[in-house]
């Protein structure tokens, strides 16, 4: 038996989630709470992935390497890749336009809407580039935009591949992800 309706819900919009403490993402209205902090080892990675990032895009001047910021995609729908790569300049409290690249590492509380429902929503708004980062299989799941869907470009584990943000090519040595 069905307790809850989907009207029973609280819906929320950015007016509400600005004023929330601790790390949160609102999808659809639906808010996230992204607690626990990661494992050390989820953090690692992201250290890693933030350091090559950089590392990779040091002659490039339009892009840039970030960690986890508001991206408000609606009034109702504000995620935080974990790493990601922009390729203007970002100015303000959040970003407002899709990033060229995001990564996000995988982890049991996270993995289910990394793989689902963030897939679908960074494909719909046009980010060029996914990456599924599983710590687990020490492997890189790399998607490229193509007509409008996610397709898989590599299951990356120990080669670089190479990003075509168009402004930039990004190499990007795998490898180092799992030193």
């Amino acid at each position: 038996m069905r307790i809850l309706e989907q009207s029973d819900l609280p819906h929320y919009t950015y007016k509400d989630y600005v004023h929330w403490d601790g790390r949160w993402e609102l999808l659809d209205g639906i808010a996230y709470a992204m607690t626990p902090a990661p494992s050390i080892d989820h953090q690692r990675i992201s250290q890693k992935i933030a350091r090559l990032l950089e590392e990779a895009l040091e002659n490039c001047e339009a892009c840039v390497a970030l960690l986890p910021v508001d991206w408000k995609i609606t009034e109702d729908t504000i995620v935080q890749p974990d790493n990601l790569v922009v390729c203007y300049q970002p100015s303000g409290r959040y970003l407002s336009k899709a990033p060229g690249l995001i990564f996000e590492v995988l982890s049991p509380s996270t993995r289910s809407k990394d793989e689902n429902i963030k897939f679908r929503l960074y494909q719909a708004e046009g980010v060029l580039y996914y990456c599924l980062v599983d710590p687990d299989e020490k492997v890189i799941k790399i998607f490229r935009l193509n007509d409008g869907q996610y397709i898989k470009r590599a299951d990356a584990t120990t080669k670089t591949f190479q990003f075509d943000l168009a402004k930039c090519l990004l190499n990007f040595d795998c490898s180092r992800v799992w030193d």
